[in-house]
């Protein structure tokens, strides 16, 4: 499951780390691949990846086998992460020039499920539609897109969807927006109401029924190295993204 939107600010590495915390804590074994050079995914989960860590960068551009730079995260043994450093931001100048570089993900993903068995993996991407994107959306079978529940937030999922058409018409046929996640929702302003119900009824099918809260907590716990979860477990934006995760898990369970 890829965690996209080109748009910043919407709650996209939050929901992919706190999603995947709560999919580990329900007893499953999750991979989160970083795949977003600024590496904020792998802060969250407590992994090192300092300037030279092995990881993403390596899988992609020098076809590192994925379980020789995998981490475990030190708060939830669930949990396994392939880190990203800074040095992924050169990755998609380093792989213009290689064949098939929008399939590299996917490849070593493939080698990895062939002796290796998780339940999910939960793909954070940068906030853009470059090289790195394109290498998470084409390796993915499901896209789950957080939207903010503010003015125009549904403006940078047009160009997203767009892309999500491309991806399944040239490189990745089984590709599937599954889910909708409402984030940073304000109950005290109409806006935030009106910005669901608008996001509801272009996404009936796809969007979960658990919203995500304006939280201290959620932004606090990445400046501790932690997720939501980890950090404060009883606080209402950790409640609201394990409510997320096991709708998530359910609706997987039953082929939603």
């Amino acid at each position: 499951m890829v965690v996209a939107n080109q748009k910043g600010g919407v709650g996209k590495t939050t929901t992919a780390v706190n999603i995947a915390a709560g999919l580990a804590m329900g007893g499953l074994k999750v991979m989160v691949v970083d795949i977003d050079p600024q590496g904020n995914a792998s802060t969250a989960l407590g992994i090192e990846h300092g300037e030279g860590t092995p990881g993403t960068y390596e899988v992609l551009v020098d076809q590192v086998p994925i379980v020789d730079v995998l981490q475990r995260s030190p708060d939830l043994p669930g949990i396994w992460v392939l880190p990203a450093t800074i040095d992924l931001a050169g990755a998609e100048i380093g792989l213009v020039a290689t064949v098939s570089r929008e399939t590299r993900m996917r490849m070593a993903l493939d080698a990895f499920f062939d002796h290796y068995h998780v339940d999910y993996v939960i793909i954070d991407c940068p906030p853009s539609l470059g090289l790195l994107t394109l290498n998470a959306l084409v390796a993915a079978h499901e896209i789950m897109i957080p939207i903010q529940c503010e003015y125009y937030a549904l403006e940078g999922v047009t160009q997203l969807l767009r892309t999500i058409n491309l991806v399944k018409g040239r490189l990745n046929d089984g590709l599937v927006l599954s889910t909708v996640l409402l984030t940073m929702y304000d109950g005290r302003t109409n806006l935030a109401s009106q910005v669901a119900d608008e996001v509801r009824k272009h996404f009936a099918r796809e969007t979960l029924d658990t919203v995500i809260p304006r939280s201290v907590r959620i932004a606090e716990a990445p400046s501790y190295g932690q997720t939501v979860l980890t950090y404060q477990l009883n606080s209402v934006g950790a409640q609201a993204y394990k409510a997320a995760a096991q709708e998530i898990a359910e609706r997987g369970a039953v082929g939603y």
